[in-house]
């Protein structure tokens, strides 16, 4: 689900949405597993921060700009700051804790989709990840909502481990005890003093202890690091579902970015329609096959009854609130699944290259 803020006014709170290892079994720990390219790295913020680095260095070159709230550290990656789409990646590979990597591609030809859309005209963002239940549920999912007074904010990224009172935590584990952390708020408003001591309450650690990267959903770098989030759909989606996401061993996610942006509402259109309608995912798992075939159709975008309109419509018919649609249309248009321990592989769901383009071509 993509979101931004445009939800009723209240309190500060949580509202909760709710390498191969080896064949047979992936670590299921209250410690999130090591990276494999980052085998120093014992958390998700440590991974964040190493992904940091080079921006807080020179955030001029991302058109980035460092603020101070109440020493919380603010990285404006898009909301009074310009921002750029590469750092959307950058933002991306810390919404994910360093335990992903995120590639942008203008040139379709090697990030492309010959075998489903081999005229696919636009810029492709590609997640992959070789632990991505760490990645994308513990760190990169969108769990929670932050409302206080006038400012709103969908908050991801390993802060979320930090906190760990979802109930998502309960099942995956991965909660985190971090002497720093980092946090990624979709919002249209960089955030106030009050927030950064809430979070800082919530996380038991010192404002000066917390980074946080802001950016609207209609800014390069704010779409970037939303459509970077394709694997992650698909993985919340089989957890609702009753997956044992132990059975997956790694996953890539690739779907299309729109070429312009138009205004918040055409961004929140363009983000969800590029997943629900053009993205596809690849799992790797184990396990046997008829549950992948019994699971397999229900974890798709056209699983759900209001599959085939544009998501604007969608979201205005709901008057703007994304709790009143299906919970399962936020699912990817294809998802791919490889069995490693039979060797089969399966397929379901199907792109809209119509709606997307609709969709891209629209005005705010």
């Amino acid at each position: 689900m993509v979101e931004t803020c445009i939800s009723t006014p209240g309190h500060f709170a949580f509202t909760v949405t709710n390498l191969l290892l080896t064949y047979h079994s992936l670590l299921h720990n209250t410690e999130t597993p090591t990276s494999s390219s980052s085998p120093a790295v014992k958390s998700l913020s440590d991974g964040a921060a190493l992904c940091l680095r080079g921006l807080l260095a020179s955030p001029e070159k991302h058109l980035a700009a460092i603020v101070d709230c109440s020493g919380t550290r603010i990285l404006d990656c898009g909301v009074e700051a310009q921002g750029t789409a590469e750092l959307g990646v950058i933002m991306a590979d810390v919404a994910m804790g360093g335990r992903g990597k995120t590639e942008l591609n203008s040139n379709t030809s090697s990030l492309s989709l010959p075998d489903i859309w081999p005229e696919c005209p636009w810029a492709l963002v590609q997640v992959q990840s070789n632990d991505p239940v760490s990645a994308c549920l513990a760190s990169q999912y969108a769990g929670w909502q932050i409302n206080h007074e006038n400012f709103k904010a969908m908050a991801s990224g390993p802060i979320r481990a930090a906190i760990g009172k979802e109930k998502l935590f309960e099942t995956i584990g991965r909660r985190e005890q971090p002497e720093t952390t980092v946090g990624l708020l979709e919002t249209n408003r960089l955030p106030p003093e009050t927030v950064c001591h809430e979070l800082a309450s919530l996380t038991g650690l010192p404002t000066h202890a917390i980074t946080l990267l802001v950016a609207a959903t209609k800014s390069p770098a704010g779409m970037v690091q939303v459509i970077a989030r394709s694997l992650e759909t698909a993985l919340h989606q089989l957890h609702e579902r009753g997956f044992d996401l132990e059975r997956i061993v790694r996953g890539t996610g690739t779907a299309p970015l729109p070429p312009e942006i138009q205004g918040s509402l055409h961004a929140i259109g363009c983000a969800n329609d590029a997943i629900l309608y053009g993205s596809v995912v690849r799992l790797d798992v184990v396990g046997d096959d008829d549950s992948l075939e019994a699971i397999g159709p229900h974890a798709v975008s056209s699983y759900s009854n209001l599959h085939g309109e544009s998501f604007s419509d969608l979201f205005k018919q709901a008057n703007q609130d994304f709790y009143a649609l299906d919970p399962g249309l936020f699912a990817p248009a294809i998802l791919k699944l490889r069995n490693l321990d039979s060797g089969r592989h399966h397929q379901f769901g199907f792109i809209s290259p119509e709606i997307v383009e609709k969709s891209f071509s629209a005005t705010g």
